[in-house]
């Protein structure tokens, strides 16, 4: 059935469906989301034939990447034509990345640790991988210094044809919120929303902007990394006062140690394409634990059935394989079903940008 909705942010009006073609069904593939602008443009995101990419699962081509990658001397390679991509990107429009990178590395961030690291986390096998071409992964301060960098090059990434990065965030942040604030106004009953968590938080962008959609909610940042963490808190001390301070915490998303039922709005932003299968299905069922009876879990991540993903040429989805240890695990997840299995109702999913899908649902009271 059809879910359609409409909702203004900063004169972005989005409309949505459930995969339904009442907003039209052309040649097979589903009209996802449509944005208005003010300028009065529209642009259509739409769904690619397939249920995920060919470079992903058991295909031929998936295979074939794979063997590629296992080739240490090639893995490298890769590894540094990724890191290459991202920075090139940022570069080509006017994304700073090491300026940015350079003021962070040399500013006060590291007596941040302190206050942030918990010293009895065990670190998850699966998170001690190499990500996005860092030996260390997450767990060093060179990603942790990049990380703010990287996300406006993937928003600009996601929306080539803005004039700017401020466009290009209208756009992807922009639906992302509305599509939580929408859900969350559809089936809790306007219940008032006093507590967020942001699982996943890195460097605590995605932690901003929710504490600028809901300015009246204590929104909380929680990630693995406590070098991410540091960066967070040292950018937020530095920010203009807000009325609730973001908080930070220091844990495992999977088992955060935090209690039962005490959040209105649990989200993973740009999480889960880097976690194994098994994580995934841990990280829901925390998120169904935290939540309040009424609570909106809010998941945005890449889209399996985006158009573009599904179009990338080989040289690009061998980079990014390449950098994303457990892509195809996150891929081959029925994320929606995983979702429902965990008790949520209500779930929807929205393309709300032409790369990334805005997954929702809620607990029952």
């Amino acid at each position: 059935m059809a879910f359609c909705a409409y909702a203004k942010l900063n004169s972005l009006c989005l409309v949505s469906t459930d995969g339904c073609g009442r907003t039209g069904n052309r040649g097979g593939r589903k009209c996802v989301v449509v944005v208005r602008a003010a300028s009065s443009s529209s642009t259509s995101y739409e769904e690619g034939h397939l249920e995920r990419p060919k470079w992903t699962g058991e295909t031929p081509l998936s295979r074939l990447v794979g063997a590629l990658i296992s080739f240490k001397p090639l893995y490298s390679v890769l590894k540094l034509g990724a890191r290459q991509v991202l920075i090139s990107t940022a570069e080509k429009t006017n994304i700073p990345w090491r300026e940015m990178t350079r003021e962070i590395l040399e500013s006060e961030v590291y007596k941040e640790m302190d206050s942030i690291q918990n010293s009895s986390i065990v670190y998850p096998d699966y998170y001690l991988n190499p990500f996005h071409a860092y030996d260390e992964g997450n767990l060093s301060w060179l990603a942790a210094a990049e990380a703010e960098a990287a996300t406006m090059s993937m928003v600009r990434r996601a929306i080539p044809d803005a004039s700017s990065l401020d466009e290009a965030n209208q756009i992807v942040r922009g639906n992302w919120l509305n599509a939580i604030e929408q859900h969350h106004q559809q089936f809790s009953g306007n219940a008032m929303i006093e507590n967020i968590l942001d699982i996943g938080c890195s460097v605590g962008v995605s932690s901003r902007y929710l504490a600028n959609k809901f300015p009246s909610a204590k929104v909380t940042g929680l990630d693995l990394s406590p070098y991410f963490l540091a960066v967070a808190q040292f950018k937020e001390k530095k920010s203009t006062t807000r009325k609730n301070s973001i908080s930070w915490v220091h844990a495992n998303g999977e088992d955060t140690g935090l209690p039962s039922q005490l959040f209105d709005i649990v989200s993973i932003a740009y999480v889960l394409h880097e976690c194994p299968a098994r994580a995934i299905l841990n990280l829901v069922k925390e998120a169904f634990r935290l939540l309040r009876p009424g609570g909106t879990f809010a998941v945005t991540d890449n889209s399996p059935k985006s158009k573009i993903l599904q179009e990338l040429s080989p040289v690009l989805f061998t980079l990014m394989k390449s950098t994303e240890p457990f892509l195809d695990e996150y891929y081959l997840t029925d994320l929606e079903g995983k979702i429902r299995e965990a008790g949520f109702v209500n779930i929807r999913t929205i393309l709300t940008d032409p790369r990334h899908r805005t997954v929702t649902g809620t607990v029952p009271y």
